[in-house]
């Protein structure tokens, strides 16, 4: 059976029973993976498994065995491939997210924000403090967290509430995208061999153009549409400005340290690995799962500092409960783009598109878009389009640096949001939105960031190729 109708039966059997029989996007995916598994022909198999030969990540009795591995078998392994890459990830980055909320941390941050800028420019404020802010948190965390804040200065300055509201859209949903720890960035990294310095970087940088157009657009909608704060949120509106927040310095610590130690590391390697102690101990932790699991000790400290000792056991606990579940999917999809991988897709697309490098971005841009728009989530789509990059890549015939596939894939996930997305009401329920309202002011916008960043991406990657 050919790759190209093995990867149609997958991709439909994950889009329709997400669309069709409302299947959760971990079984989705899983089902898809398992059909392309035991669908996959024998000559295919050894065909993988030779190339991983010639490429000496496998013996020749490892290869040998491998086209005689049972279809769930080969899901399985891939599965825990993933799981084993992500875990401690997206744990550790559940739990910053979580103890950041709960210690006031992340809003300590956005009032200074807040104070620093003015009340004129507040929409600037919480277009910062989302952008920075969804890098190590969650984007519906940190829309949680801003909302009240967002009415609270509409109240006070009895203006621009819409706008408040579309400059944290504009901000957080770019970052959650385009930025690693977030899960789809970090899984699309992952896959294309991104290096996790060089995805944080272009992604915060073509990520903030991107979302600058977002602001624009945003700015535009202020004046022609308006929207009022719901009076039911009175109450909590008036509080949230007024609580005892911990120290700015303190709150800082938990997103930048993370940061800083995986900037320091990629420095210390580059373009060699340095000698000394110094060097050896900021490789250690300026490893990824490093860096994270000890911007969670500061945030979890933090909070320990501001509640208790069970309030902090409560935070951990709720957090895991959420990461597990995007966990999962993030390793059912690896598996369903492992067994992808196996059927050889790669050689297919890279025949059929040779000569065609540049249409690959807007290629793999659409192919997202269109995903994203059928079933709602934009992870699931960056994650059902990733196989298909990395089959473009591993054939040898893009000229494109695997970096600028992962933010075209990135970007494509930001069209179309509506009724579909959980985003879309997480939005319209907290902001009081109605639904044609979202539709016609956030909808459009995140639409145009998408497109504005597949732009940019280009122009950037024309300019400066890195090959």
């Amino acid at each position: 059976m050919s790759p190209l109708v093995l990867l149609l039966i997958g991709i439909t059997i994950v889009v329709g029973g997400i669309l069709t029989l409302r299947l959760h996007a971990f079984l989705a995916l899983v089902l898809g993976a398992f059909a392309v598994a035991l669908l996959t022909p024998q000559p295919a198999l050894q065909t993988y498994a030779a190339t991983r030969v010639k490429k000496t990540e496998w013996s020749a009795e490892v290869a040998k065995k491998f086209p005689d591995k049972a279809a769930t078998a080969r899901v399985a392994e891939e599965f825990g491939r993933t799981c084993a890459t992500f875990g401690l990830l997206i744990a550790m980055a559940s739990i910053l997210g979580e103890a950041m909320l709960h210690s006031g941390g992340a809003e300590a941050i956005a009032t200074a924000l807040l104070r620093a800028l003015g009340a004129a420019r507040a929409h600037w404020a919480f277009f910062l403090t989302s952008f920075f802010l969804t890098i190590p948190v969650f984007f519906e965390t940190t829309f949680y967290l801003l909302s009240p804040l967002t009415k609270a200065v509409a109240r006070e300055t009895k203006k621009n509430y819409l706008l408040l509201v579309m400059c944290t859209v504009a901000g957080g949903t770019i970052t959650h995208s385009l930025v690693p720890p977030s899960a789809g960035p970090l899984f699309v990294a992952q896959e294309l061999g991104v290096p996790l310095p060089q995805m944080m970087g272009m992604g915060c940088l073509i990520g903030f153009g991107a979302a600058l157009f977002g602001c624009a657009f945003a700015m535009w909608s202020n004046r022609r549409h308006t929207l009022e704060v719901p009076p039911e949120d009175a109450a909590a509106v008036e509080s949230a400005l007024h609580r005892t927040l911990p120290p700015l310095a303190l709150s800082l610590i938990p997103v930048t340290l993370p940061v800083f130690l995986i900037a320091l590391s990629a420095w210390v390697n580059s373009p060699k690995p340095a000698p000394g102690v110094f060097a050896a101990v900021v490789r250690v932790l300026g490893e990824k799962e490093m860096a994270l699991t000890l911007g969670a000790c500061c945030a979890l400290l933090l909070l320990a500092w501001k509640r208790d000792r069970a309030a902090t056991n409560k935070a951990v606990g709720h957090a895991l409960t959420g990461g597990a579940t995007v966990l999962l999917i993030i390793c059912a999809g690896g598996a369903f783009g492992g067994v992808l991988r196996q059927t050889g897709i790669s050689e297919v697309l890279g025949s059929m598109l040779a000569g065609m490098q540049t249409f690959a971005l807007p290629a793999l841009f659409l192919i997202t878009t269109l995903v994203r728009t059928a079933q709602g989530s934009a992870t699931v789509a960056m994650i059902t389009s990733a196989p298909i990059a990395k089959a473009f890549i591993d054939n040898g015939s893009a000229h494109v640096h695997p970096v600028y596939f992962a933010i075209a894939i990135g970007c494509g996930s930001k069209p179309f949001p509506w009724m579909n997305d959980g985003g879309f009401w997480i939005i319209s329920r907290l902001s009081g939105l109605r639904e044609d309202q979202t539709l016609r002011t956030v909808s459009p916008m995140m639409s145009l960031q998408g497109v504005a960043g597949l732009v940019i991406t280009m122009i950037v990657s024309w300019l400066w190729p890195m090959r």
